[in-house]
């Protein structure tokens, strides 16, 4: 194996061979990050399985999806309000989004994006993001 380095959220790895080095850099590693959306508040009374997942949603806050993505937010909440399908015939978007979603609200999520995540800990961070505003008071969907 050879030596692993990072450099500006890019893991490099470095293999020594007998006679020279090849710089092997891998970048789809740490490209990941989480976004909310605001939802319309009618999510809340039109959908069952929304009000199910958040009994303690008191109307005072707003209604919200956390995901998370390779894309910037901007290009994945595109993706949910077009419904965007891919190159495999498979629906990207959320329902939920495409119906109900607003607009994407960076303040909720703009200090967790600082450093680039994994897949896995952004899918982490995705469920404690959406743990902790739901403690907060709002109502969100996740995946």
């Amino acid at each position: 194996m050879g030596t692993v380095y990072w450099v500006q959220g890019r893991m490099v790895v470095v293999l020594e061979l007998k006679f020279f080095s090849i710089f092997i850099e891998i970048i789809t590693v740490m490209k990941y990050s989480v976004y909310v959306i605001e939802l319309s508040k009618k999510v809340f009374t039109e959908s069952v399985k929304f009000r199910n997942a958040n009994p303690q949603f008191n109307g005072v806050l707003e209604c919200l999806y956390v995901g998370m993505t390779s894309k910037t937010p901007a290009e994945r909440f595109k993706q949910h309000k077009t419904a965007f399908v891919n190159k495999k015939g498979q629906k990207l978007s959320s329902n939920i989004v495409q119906k109900y979603g607003i607009y994407l609200r960076p303040s909720l999520y703009d200090d967790i994006n600082g450093r680039p995540m994994t897949r896995q800990q952004a899918l982490k961070m995705e469920e404690k993001l959406a743990m902790d505003l739901r403690r907060q008071g709002y109502a969100v969907w996740f995946n």
